[in-house]
């Protein structure tokens, strides 16, 4: 007699357990780089997530971002451009690790077009996470009546949506430079990067159970 998977089934457990490793790499990320950074080379902010791949700390920013690319490629969904999604957020992650954003330090004309390539899988990757929390996540099985633990993390996936817009939408306005003048001392694009990466973390997790699990009947 066929069973159907239920929560605790092997396949169902497995997927939940890779949802969870995303949102945890997602969420320590940013605290990872900046406090290994510090204890490895002294104190200070580098101006962007993306510039500690010019630390001691570049394979600990590699390393996350391939990860949180394979475990993406990997999860699926209720249909085709969930594994789209999936599959788009993968190469893009990969983008962003392989191609270095532009050194602050004497850079040449091939760090330059290496730097637009950074900036471009950067903004898709952020533009493909929130899809993610406000598209795809936010679905209900058809045949299933959703529950209200389901519509609680259904907030939560919007609210993680909308930062990491938000944030994106800063990035550009800190970016301009009378704006860039003011605030550049402060490292604005590290801290709008470091909350769109938790908020896709936070998403994550919840997507994982880890938060609101619905309750087992």
């Amino acid at each position: 007699m066929n069973q159907q998977s239920g929560p605790q089934d092997p396949l169902v457990l497995s997927y939940l357990s890779l949802r969870k490793a995303v949102g945890i790499i997602g969420c320590a990320l940013p605290l990872v780089l900046a406090f290994g950074k510090m204890l490895l080379q002294g104190p200070g902010i580098q101006g962007s997530i993306s510039c500690y791949y010019y630390t001691d700390m570049r394979n600990v920013f590699v390393g996350s971002l391939c990860a949180i690319g394979v475990f993406l490629m990997s999860c699926r969904g209720y249909d085709r451009k969930d594994e789209i999604a999936g599959y788009l957020a993968c190469v893009f992650a990969i983008g962003v690790a392989f191609f270095p954003t532009t050194p602050c330090m004497r850079p040449t004309s091939g760090h330059d077009l290496i730097g637009i390539l950074h900036l471009t899988f950067a903004a898709l990757l952020f533009l493909t996470l929130a899809y993610f929390s406000l598209a795809l996540f936010t679905k209900t099985n058809p045949d299933k009546k959703p529950t209200p633990r389901k519509l609680h993390r259904n907030k939560v996936y919007r609210g993680c949506g909308y930062t990491i817009l938000g944030c994106i939408f800063l990035m550009g306005v800190v970016a301009l430079p009378p704006v860039k003048t003011l605030v550049e001392r402060l490292t604005p694009v590290f801290w709008l990067e470091s909350a769109a990466i938790v908020a896709f973390g936070f998403s994550w997790l919840t997507k994982g159970e880890t938060i609101l699990k619905d309750e087992e009947t």
